[in-house]
């Protein structure tokens, strides 16, 4: 992947990120041509630079059955969107700007391996589920279902891991554009209804350090 020396985040803010994204696609090569399937995800921190990706494919899916060739590709994709070169200041001062389009991206290579053992998949549905409702004042959990229910289910599900080797990661936020032009991009995107986005802008230019 392509990444400009602006949008290059530290080591710190890469597993930051990976924590972040719940979800990720999945991408393996095969003699027949690449298979993608999108995975939700568990980054697991372990004694190595960057962790493990955990996460599940239902059995029918050949994906996990299919021989693949090398690492497996884990792409995480995070806000985008379209910057107008009309919110640039530099558009009233010298009119020598043209659009272009915000956006965040982690690319994770590592091993691919099969987990089809139900004591291990149950782990990490537990572990999955908690991740998303651990914020809810009643969280469910595997216990809230009848246990012969739960166990049907986990029968039908393959547990996966990436082992990953290597990150390429971008974060695009106007980072190459002058200060002056960064109040009007934060605007612009408020009034495309693009909170997310602006905040990025916003908190990504307030803490960098070139011109």
């Amino acid at each position: 992947m392509y990444v400009p020396g602006p949008f290059q985040p530290d080591l710190a803010t890469i597993r930051t990120l990976i924590d972040s994204h719940a979800t990720g696609q999945l991408i393996t090569a095969t003699a027949d041509g690449p298979l993608a399937t999108l995975v939700p995800w568990v980054h697991h921190d372990d004694d190595t630079e960057y962790g493990r990706l955990l996460g599940h494919l239902a059995r029918g899916n050949d994906h996990w059955s299919t021989p693949h060739l090398g690492d497996a590709l884990v792409v995480m994709s995070g806000p985008q969107g379209y910057i107008s070169p009309s919110w640039y200041a530099a558009k009233r001062e010298h009119g020598r700007v043209v659009p272009t389009w915000n956006k965040m991206e982690l690319q994770l290579r590592g091993e691919f391996i099969v987990h089809d053992d139900v004591t291990w998949v149950r782990h990490l549905v537990s572990d999955l589920t908690a991740r998303h409702e651990s914020h809810r004042e009643m969280p469910w959990s595997l216990d809230d279902a009848p246990s012969e229910f739960i166990d049907a289910q986990l029968r039908a599900i393959v547990g996966i891991e990436v082992r990953i080797a290597s990150v390429n990661a971008s974060v695009k936020m106007s980072q190459n554009r002058p200060h002056s032009d960064i109040p009007g991009i934060i605007e612009g995107l408020r009034s495309d209804d693009r909170p997310d986005l602006a905040q990025l802008v916003d908190d990504i230019n307030a803490h960098r350090t070139t011109p």
